[in-house]
This record gives C-alpha cells, structure tokens and sequence, in this order.
C-alpha cells in the first residue's frame, strides 16, 4: 500500500469513526425531533379541522369598522388583560384576531384619548399565557377565545423544539442538529466520490451492502434539505443560534434597524383601528396585517406582516398616530442577504409554501428515520461478538486529516458551543479508550 493510499483509508476510518460517533450521539434525540417535526408538518390541516369555527366566518355584504370587533373582544377578555395586537381580516371569510397580554402592560393614567396599554414584549412572539379572542368582522360576535399555548401550531412547536417543556430542554435538540451536522458532512466525505460514481444502488442489493447503498443514497440526495433543516434549526437555538446571530451583525447583516424614539404629532384626534387598518392596507403589500396600537399618547401605530408564507411581502411600518404619516417603512429590498435567507428558510422548515413543502419535508422525515434505522442495522450486522463495533482507526488517524479539515471542523465548533462541550468529552472518552487496548475497537473496514 503506497502512501497516498495509506492516508486515505487513514482519513477514511477516522470520518467513520466521527460518523459512529455522531449518530450515536444525535439518534436518540433525532428521532424524537423528526416524529414530533412530521407532526409539526401537517399542522395546517389539523389547524383547519380544530379551528374552523373561530378562523373563518361566512362572508357577508359589508364588514363593521374594525373598533366593534376590537370593542366586543376586550368585553369578552379577562378583565385587566391589555390588546397586544390585531389581525383585521384579509379574506372575506377571515375572522379578526385580538391578542391579548396578561396583566403587566396597563395603560398610562395620564394619557390622553386614544392610549392604549403598553404592548408587552414577549421573548418569542406572543407570552405563553397569552389569548386570542376570534371575532366575526361582520357583526362583531365573538366567535370564542383560545389560549396562544393551546393552539396546535403552538403546541405542537413547543413540542418539536423542547418537548413541552421550558426552554431548559432546548439543547436537546440543539445538541441533535449539531451532531446531525456533523454526521451530513463526514457522510458525504465517506461518499465520495466512490458513491458519486456509482451513482443509484444497484438493483437486487441485499444484506448489509443493500442497506448501505440506500442510506448513502438517501442521505446525500436530501443533503441539501438537511443543511437547510438544521441550519435554520440552529438559528433560532440558544447557544448555536447566540453565536449565529453574533456572526451575523459582525459581518453587517443585521436586520436593518428599526428605529426607536418616533413620536406622533399629538395633533387632531387619534387614529381609530378602522383608521389605522386603512393606513396600514394604503402602503403595505397585499398580504395580512398585524396592528399593534401606540402604548402612549406620543407613541406610533407599528403594523408588520401577519403572514410567513409569502417572505417576499415582509414589510414593517410605523406611523403617526394622528395624521397617519408614514414615519418608517422597511419592506423586502431592504433585507440583508443573511435577513432574506432565514425569512425563506424558517418558513420552509416549518412546512408554510404548501402543499409542496410539507410533501418534501415528510419525504425528508422519512429518509431521517430510514438513515437512523439502516445506520444500527448495519452495525448490528458488523460488529463482532464480544466487541463494541467501533470502526477501526489505522495509526496516525488522528493526525490525518488536511488543514480544510481541520478549519472546517473548528469553525463548526466555534458556531455550536454543544458540538464543542461534548465533542471535548468524546476526545476524553477517545482517550480512554485507547489505554484499553485494540480489543476495544476490533472491527473490520468496510
């Protein structure tokens, strides 16, 4: 065996050695992050058959100004509870959504007409105490309420991202996706270029050489959606998504900043809701809106897209109180490139383009749970009575891999601070392992 063939079955052992590890690692919380994730999937369809009472109304010849619904709703609300925000209705059959905010945010006692109570400012979206009463637009009946933490959609990202519980658990899955990363790319190191090469697995493949085939197969086909899915992931983590985002504002591609400190003229009578709806629907896109009221009798209407699917139309607005003036407007164009792709790709990962997303994202679901499933089959099949079927490291395995390698792998863990803690506890474990002897990891290579 020459040289150059000796260090590539050296590097070769060692990226299956790290693809053991990872899937060791991530598959337990893997797969409880893809079932609850299918689930999360079809949340429109469950969504329509849950809430079909309290989302749509039949549409009638002309709807009340928006104030009677806004009106009906704080008398059905718990009393002391503050308006958060608005969604007036954007189809005829929409029903108009008032958010309400626990008690916290009351209004100043020495505002003048048309101060609304400070709006609260929840960590992630609305406070998980949080309701929404349903309003029908054209009679101002209200359809019900419902807890923002009861709704499916809610229920079931909580789910998904932490088991339903507080944001303790969230390096669960954090700890997954980078894991998963890390398996996606040391996978298609094994797989190429031999697997490039040849191309579909073969017919008629069987035992551990067919199951092999297609969990390479399957793995690299939808590498490109894995990347997306555990990128996006990662962004809205806790520690991987802290240091994306720091990443994000160095390289000056912050969101741009939406400015702090405008204040209405206080001239004339305040803005109702009707007339803050028109203004709002006069220089937004075609898309629905969400209105949140001025917190103060100085303070601006804020309106911004209520609706993910279509990115393309994000927009935020905030105008004067009284005469209605625009006095800040950011829509699409003025986007950075980091903005713009996590406005596309947080949709996509939560399946809102359609019909096409959520079918692309089950069929991924799926290939997660065959490559989890084929992986330990193909171990089981490999590994020796007696051994713990580690894959085999040629000496200098560690001293292998090239400079890009070792880049690659450092700003990896640079970006997941979990990858880092527990990939330095592996190291140890490595270690350990070694002063038992070769009896350890006595397997042969594929």
């Amino acid at each position: 065996m020459d040289d150059a063939t000796f260090l590539l079955a050296r590097r070769k052992g060692l990226y299956w050695r790290i693809h053991f590890w990872a899937a060791l690692i991530a598959s337990p919380f893997a797969l409880v992050a893809t079932l609850t994730g299918i689930l999360y999937v079809f949340t429109p369809q469950i969504e329509a058959r849950l809430y079909q009472h309290l989302d749509h109304v039949a549409p009638q010849s002309s709807m009340l100004p928006l104030d009677a619904a806004v009106a009906a709703a704080e008398r059905a609300a718990p009393r002391g509870w503050a308006v958060q925000h608005v969604v007036p209705p954007f189809q005829h059959d929409d029903a108009v959504q008032v958010a309400f905010a626990p008690p916290g945010g009351a209004p100043d006692e020495h505002a003048g007409h048309g101060a609304h109570a400070a709006p609260v400012k929840p960590k992630f979206g609305l406070p998980a105490q949080a309701i929404i009463v349903y309003v029908n637009p054209y009679d101002a009946r209200v359809l019900g309420s419902l807890a923002s933490s009861e709704r499916f959609g809610n229920w079931a990202k909580k789910l998904h991202s932490r088991l339903l519980q507080n944001d303790g658990w969230r390096w669960m899955i954090e700890l997954a996706a980078s894991w998963l990363m890390v398996m996606l790319v040391t996978g298609v190191v094994l797989w190429w270029p031999r697997g490039a090469q040849a191309g579909l697995p073969k017919r008629g493949a069987r035992g551990r050489n067919g199951w092999r085939q297609w969990h390479a197969f399957l793995g690299v086909a939808l590498g490109l959606v894995s990347a997306v899915i555990l990128t996006t992931g990662l962004t809205w983590s806790q520690q991987a998504g802290g240091r994306i985002r720091a990443l994000r504002d160095v390289s000056g591609q912050a969101p741009p900043p939406v400015p702090r400190g405008l204040h209405s003229t206080e001239e004339g009578a305040p803005l109702d809701w009707q007339d803050a709806w028109l203004v709002a629907r006069s220089h937004a896109p075609a898309i629905a809106v969400q209105l949140t009221a001025p917190a103060s009798q100085d303070d601006v209407w804020r309106a911004t897209m209520a609706d993910r699917s279509q990115p393309t139309l994000r927009f935020d607005l905030q105008f004067d109180a009284y005469s209605g003036k625009p006095l800040y407007y950011a829509g699409w164009d003025a986007q950075t490139a980091f903005g713009k792709a996590t406005a596309i790709g947080i949709p996509f990962h939560r399946g809102e383009f359609g019909w096409w997303n959520q079918a692309l994202l089950l069929l991924f679901g799926a290939s997660v749970l065959f490559s989890l499933v084929s992986g330990w089959v193909m171990f089981f099949k490999r590994r020796l009575p007696g051994t713990l079927g580690l894959p085999k490291l040629l000496p200098g395995a560690w001293t292998s891999p090239s400079a890009l390698a070792w880049l690659v792998a450092a700003g990896m863990c640079a970006l997941m601070p979990l990858l880092l803690v527990s990939g330095g506890l592996l190291v140890l474990l490595e270690l350990g392992l070694a002063k038992c002897g070769p009896r350890v990891g006595r397997i042969w290579l594929r």
